[in-house]
């Protein structure tokens, strides 16, 4: 079959959930056996978000191949089977620096270098190169509609149905209907201007999809169809509903994939909605809960550990409980001291990170995790925080510290990797990507993961100081993962523990709602343990 192209936009703000509602049209179509691709296109130059701070932009989500992209590509993997790799996202600043790339090598034949037709030419050829081999190729235009940096990808979109044929070409706008309490009801002017502003650019939308927090009554729907020249039943209500799962099924309770296959002109098969039906019900209506604290720096923006939070939502699922998170400020530990902080929950979890901002505090709550026998799962940074805290409280290591945070640390148990020494550059130069695992015999990790070899995604520069190896191993502390090629420790536990593991690596962005990730699934099910117990 021909492949056809959904591209979906938004308007009127931002984090109104595109990402959410492509990964949840990828599900639908693939719960209709069609192969589908996921792509996001983002306007900002920076040339990928590798560099930019957690406050301005959330998650770096991490891929196989090593790019390192929009958070909104981990909706898409844990909704989908789509294989996503660098193709999968790009920016503006990918584009323009091809494109100058190819015109410093005499490319454009000395032809004058435009926006169009080069730069659109260039959106276009990325978007047909990650599309080859699929029924269904889904693009999401990051940003809004009138956004000036936006205007080329727009362009580029709008080209695509005259090149590719209209019954190849969807376009699906995502807009918001508030409710304003004063006036007691609903507003359809943000999606009319919206849509207005959509159209001046050249794009009709043929299916509307209007966040709410209600149900859209019909004679509204009706209204927006007539302003927005749009069919009726092209009007879709976006409600808000309690779980992010439960989206690809109100979607389908509203018709949205029907709409979609007829309106491309896709034969398939009824969707099979059960999986999600029984996720949904697990994580609406689990047999137990518990609750876990989250210490970081970040703890304000929730995005900026979204796949950690869906995981522990996905380990949850996994043992028919609901987590409960408590987000705890590492910094506010330095100040006042653990105290009773961790007293109302059932395990702690310190999660990646970077800079020495906060990270005594992350020793203080792994210190008592290990102390008082409190289920612990640390991740990257903290891993590397609770190599520390081994090192300095147990070893008797004075000093023990990681070299990131001070290059001239006595005893630097953490220390930056022999190939990122010489490294200059910041942008996507730390290891990044799959790398292989070893796991030991009779260890906590080989038990969890019920295999010898395995493979993980990083994202580092710093790493464990092998030359402290011997030292920490006659203290108690288990290295029980090895990468075979570099030598360099993966997995950290305690085996007089009831459940304490580190990895450097990142396992929430391998775990999926159906299909948890097995570190996830065991520390929740420590945790469940240890409430029981209680």
């Amino acid at each position: 079959m021909k492949t056809k192209f959904l591209f979906i936009t938004g308007g009127v703000v931002s984090s109104l959930g595109k990402g959410l509602a492509a990964a949840s049209i990828g599900a639908l179509m693939e719960a209709r056996g069609l192969r589908v691709s996921m792509q996001k296109m983002d306007p900002y130059i920076n040339v990928d978000p590798g560099t930019m701070s957690p406050f301005q932009h959330g998650e770096v989500f991490v891929t196989d191949d090593g790019a390192e992209t929009d958070l909104d590509l981990g909706h898409y993997e844990r909704f989908t089977t789509a294989q996503l790799s660098r193709k999968s996202n790009f920016t503006t600043g990918q584009v323009y620096d091809s494109v100058i790339r190819k015109e410093r090598r005499g490319d454009y034949l000395g032809g004058t270098v435009q926006v169009i037709p080069h730069i659109t030419n260039e959106i276009k050829a990325k978007i047909l190169e990650n599309a080859k081999g699929v029924d269904l190729a889904i693009v999401e235009v990051g940003g809004t509609v009138g956004d000036i940096e936006s205007l080329p990808f727009m362009e580029a979109i709008r080209q695509f149905r005259t090149d590719r044929g209209h019954e190849n070409v969807l376009y699906i706008h995502l807009t918001l209907v508030p409710y304003i309490p004063t006036a007691g009801e609903l507003k359809t002017k943000p999606t009319q201007h919206s849509v207005k502003e959509l159209r001046e650019i050249g794009i009709q939308p043929d299916i509307l999809l209007c966040r709410c927090d209600r149900e859209i009554p019909r004679d509204m729907k009706a209204k927006i169809a007539l302003f927005c020249n749009v069919k009726e039943e092209a009007v879709i209500t976006a409600r808000d509903v309690e779980s992010i799962y439960e989206v690809p099924i109100a979607y389908h309770e509203q018709g949205l994939d029907e709409r979609i296959v007829d309106y491309l002109n896709i034969w398939t098969k009824a969707p099979d909605l059960t999986p999600w039906e029984r996720i949904v019900k697990r994580v609406k209506e689990p047999a137990s809960e518990i609750r876990i604290a989250i210490v970081g720096k970040y703890v304000e923006l929730t995005e900026s550990y979204k796949s950690l939070s869906e995981a522990l939502i996905h380990g949850g699922i996994a043992n028919d409980c609901r987590v409960n998170l408590k987000y705890v400020d590492s910094e506010s530990l330095e100040r006042h001291g653990v105290n009773g902080t961790f007293d109302d929950v059932d395990g702690v979890l310190v999660p990646g990170g970077f800079g020495e901002r906060g990270s005594e505090g992350k020793v203080a709550a792994i210190q008592y995790a290990r102390e008082k026998g409190k289920p612990f799962f640390g991740i990257c940074l903290g891993m590397q925080m609770a190599v520390v805290e081994f090192a300095r409280n147990v070893c008797g290591i004075e000093q023990a510290y990681s070299s990131e945070f001070r290059e001239d640390a006595k005893n630097p148990v953490i220390h930056i990797m022999e190939e990122q020494k010489k490294v200059k550059g910041k942008g996507g130069t730390m290891r990044l990507g799959t790398y292989p695992c070893e796991l030991g015999k009779g260890t906590l990790a080989r038990r969890i993961y019920g295999q010898q070899s395995l493979t993980e995604r990083h994202r580092h520069r710093y790493e464990f100081n092998n030359t402290y190896r011997q030292k920490l191993q006659k203290s108690g502390l288990v290295l029980s993962g090895i990468n075979p090629e570099s030598d360099l420790v993966e997995i950290v536990e305690l085996a007089e523990h009831p459940w304490f593991l580190g990895c450097q690596f990142h396992p929430e962005f391998k775990s999926r709602p159906m299909a948890p990730h097995p570190l996830f699934e065991s520390f929740v099910g420590a945790c469940l343990k240890q409430r029981s117990e209680k």
